[in-house]
């Protein structure tokens, strides 16, 4: 079974939100269920610093072996920072996705759009229905 943290919050397409010490700015990144499925991870394509995206606007790419996937921004905003570490070990993503593998850190335009995003547990029920199928 995929880690959910509950403190999370979480987009159909499997990324997560996690909020930090700087109220208004969030990290993002993909779900353990989501590097599970991509497999090993050997390249993401970030965007710079300062860059605005649209909620749900792709945002970047990550290059798994077999499969290249996009990266959808959960919420409106502003790029304050990316994880350069990804750069040079983009297997972060797979073995910390919830610490070292993150992916920007996004200053919100609306906090409102992470009220509109999947609880932990509304999360697990739709990775439990995707396993079904």
């Amino acid at each position: 079974m995929s880690d959910i943290p509950e403190d999370l919050r979480y987009t159909p397409e499997h990324e997560y939100v996690r909020e930090t010490d700087v109220e208004g700015e969030v990290l993002i990144g993909i779900t353990d269920y989501a590097q599970g499925e991509l497999g090993d991870v050997v390249y993401v394509e970030l965007p710079a610093p300062g860059e605005d995206f649209g909620q749900m606007e792709a945002f970047g790419t990550v290059e798994a072996v077999k499969t290249v996937s996009e990266l959808f921004c959960p919420a409106a905003g502003a790029i304050v920072a990316v994880n350069d570490a990804l750069e040079a070990d983009p297997g972060l993503v797979n073995s910390d996705p919830y610490g070292e593998g993150w992916m920007i850190r996004l200053e919100l335009e609306s906090a409102d759009d992470i009220d509109d995003l999947l609880s932990a547990e509304q999360y697990a029920d739709l990775v439990a229905d995707a396993d079904e199928i």
